[in-house]
């Protein structure tokens, strides 16, 4: 598989729709608030329930996936605030780096890129990745992004409970077992449907809004720790969670570990917007330094997700 195949199938979109983004911001003064709200509130919940509603992977896989992503995602946590403490990262970018080294970009570059190496189950098993991490970024991650901004840290899981993305995990799991969800192809789902796709190239226009205003000269000095525990870390850990789970089929493994390799996600950005401490250290706020941070994953993932595909595929990993 090619350098060239894989920009073009699931890297090129990306950097497209942030460029659309980019250059809104940098010609426009574009206020985000309400387009954050619009995608916490409205468009991943859709995203989510639509593919949680509409899977075909079977239960006990489901709930392999599930655990793989929930101790993934803690694990990362624990590692990155540890690291963090200890160069000496002092909040809020604390938060952010947790933030960022945690969640996967395992849905708008995750999913075309395993539908591209893996086929059709390579996409099965990137949307439940999705669905998990979601739940898990909208309950950990509000809490992490909101304790460096409020005195009293409980407020965060106070405000977990205002976000509708999971009540629509629960609502979708719910219909399933009751079958009572809308039929696929109906207009009801394929409603839900178009909503949530729409969430994609939201999240990505308002990185590229976040990038066109970010003093790349003060935050660049500040990414390296977060690009590392990203891109070399996280994948190590993927791989010894996915060991330790004992995926039973090797392309949902292969397609596990592929997905704990993808840059930093766009959500923790949107997070960190909504709920988290605008104040700003050594001249970076929270907002800049995360998306420098999924910028600067981007770029390094276009050799190291090759190389990674090489591999899995090949069956070395």
């Amino acid at each position: 598989m090619s350098l060239v195949s894989i920009f073009a199938s699931a890297i090129l979109p990306v950097i497209a729709m942030a460029g659309v983004g980019y250059v809104l911001g940098w010609w426009k003064d574009v206020e985000v608030d309400a387009l954050n709200t619009t995608v916490v509130y409205v468009l991943a919940p859709a995203l989510v329930f639509h593919s949680v509603a509409t899977t075909d992977l079977s239960g006990g896989t489901l709930v392999q996936i599930a655990a793989g992503v929930t101790a993934f995602t803690l694990l990362m946590a624990l590692v990155a605030e540890a690291v963090g403490r200890a160069v000496g990262v002092r909040e809020p970018l604390l938060s952010a780096l947790v933030l960022v080294s945690a969640f996967s970009n395992s849905g708008n570059y995750g999913i075309p890129l395993s539908e591209f190496a893996f086929g059709e189950a390579g996409r099965s098993t990137a949307v439940i990745f999705l669905t998990t991490q979601s739940v898990l970024v909208y309950t950990v991650g509000v809490y992490i992004a909101a304790r460096s901004g409020s005195e009293n840290w409980t407020q965060g899981m106070k405000r977990v409970f205002t976000v509708p993305l999971v009540y629509a995990v629960a609502a979708a799991l719910a219909g399933r077992e009751l079958a009572v969800l809308p039929a696929a192809g109906s207009t009801a789902m394929d409603t839900i449907g178009l909503l949530g796709e729409a969430s994609i190239p939201v999240m990505l226009i308002i990185l590229g809004i976040e990038l066109a205003r970010t003093d790349y000269g003060a935050t660049l000095r500040t990414v390296g720790t977060a690009t590392v525990l990203k891109m070399a870390v996280a994948p190590a850990v993927g791989l010894a969670v996915a060991v330790a789970v004992g995926f039973g089929d090797p392309t949902v493994e292969r397609v596990f570990i592929l997905e704990t390799a993808t840059p930093s996600a766009v959500t923790p950005l949107i997070l960190l917007i909504e709920f988290g401490d605008s104040t700003s250290v050594g001249g970076v706020t929270v907002s800049e330094f995360a998306s420098t941070v999924v910028f600067a994953t981007t770029l390094v993932s276009i050799p190291a997700i090759t190389l990674l595909i090489s591999l899995l595929q090949s069956g070395v990993l």
